[in-house]
């Protein structure tokens, strides 16, 4: 493995240039997949999650009951590991003695620490959740040398695609052309002779006409 390729010791920025974007971590990791199956340098390919959030979900409400339980099956577990420990040095005949009492100790341990542990906390958390970090996108970076190949290779038929890569900007809108001005016509106005252009009063080209005495 080259140094370019080589896992950095500190926490450092991804480099690349993204050629593929999905809304799952599945889709990415079936992109990363095929490249592989396709004998791609995967070497070359980083898998980064944007906006990434804390997800607790609430998986059940905790009580005592609950509490003892999980500690009964805790404490059994560690005292069948402590019994078959014990009956490596036992003899051939009583090799199975020590396993059962080791399992009802440890279980009897393990409800009793769990039901003081939850009776110590005041009922300030009384549910079970489970923890995840999860990204509302994940990006697929590669070296730019090797991006054209992994975009092609990930655009073949029956390839998972770009995702949100492939989607290309809209073209704007071509300009209309404005319309041509139109040329308003004169129509002929009230009281006006539209074959001489005055108005019947008017008398001749010198003016009106006084009336007759």
């Amino acid at each position: 493995m080259n140094r370019s390729t080589r896992v950095p010791a500190v926490p450092t920025l991804p480099r690349g240039e993204q050629i593929a974007a999905y809304e799952t971590y599945l889709e990415a990791q079936k992109a990363v997949d095929h490249l592989s199956d396709k004998a791609f340098p995967v070497q070359h390919v980083t898998i980064v999650g944007a906006d990434l959030r804390m997800v607790e979900r609430v998986t059940g409400r905790l009580t005592y009951s609950r509490v003892a339980l999980a500690g009964l099956a805790t404490g059994a577990w560690f005292g069948l590991f402590v019994g078959l420990l014990l009956s490596l040095f036992a003899d051939a005949d009583g090799a199975l003695l020590p396993i059962f009492p080791a399992i009802a100790i440890g279980a009897a341990f393990g409800i009793l620490f769990s039901v003081i542990s939850y009776a110590l906390t005041g009922g300030k958390r009384d549910f079970t959740s489970s923890s995840q970090i999860v990204a509302s996108s994940y990006a697929v970076l590669c070296a730019s040398e090797h991006a054209h190949a992994a975009r092609n290779l990930l655009l073949e038929p029956g390839a998972p695609g770009l995702g949100r890569g492939a989607q290309t900007p809209a073209q704007p809108a071509a300009p209309t052309q404005p319309a041509a001005p139109t040329q308003p016509t004169q129509g002929p106005s009230s009281g006006t002779d539209p074959s001489s252009g005055t108005r019947p009063d008017a008398g001749g080209p010198d003016g009106p006409t006084p009336p007759a005495p």
